[in-house]
């Protein structure tokens, strides 16, 4: 299984063309291990349209079932070790606590995060795509 960053869940459940290239189809590859998106990835979504920053065409609870029943998707639940985890990630980190609890969940699952956040992409002690 894989892991995907909030916005990369976002573009592939709504064909953004913004996934593209190595990315798209390294998901593409891993399709059948299943595609692992976090709980607090629900709510990141939910925060972007309530603050108006995201617009998804139609209400935000149809959009969570669509996405959480979209092919592939795996949600994770925000385990106690992976709380835990996210309040001790080793070395520099960036103090967003949903980009925390999407690393901690890689890290605890031991899985590759896909992402273009450049943050996480900088962050050694993750595996990224």
């Amino acid at each position: 299984m894989i892991i995907l960053d909030t916005h990369i869940w976002l573009w592939l459940v709504n064909e953004n063309p913004r996934l593209k290239g190595e990315k798209l189809e390294f998901i593409r590859k891993k399709e059948s291990d299943g595609w692992g998106v976090s709980a607090i990835s629900c709510w990141e979504v939910a925060k972007k349209v309530e603050k108006g920053k995201l617009d998804l065409g139609f209400s935000i609870e149809d959009w969570i079932v669509l996405a959480t029943h979209y092919p592939g998707i795996r949600i994770i639940d925000l385990l106690p070790e992976i709380s835990v985890e996210s309040t001790k990630l080793p070395g520099e980190f960036h103090g967003d606590p949903a980009d925390q609890i999407i690393v901690a969940t890689a890290r605890i699952l031991n899985c590759t995060l896909v992402t273009c956040d450049n943050k996480i992409l900088k962050y050694s002690e993750v595996h990224t795509v």
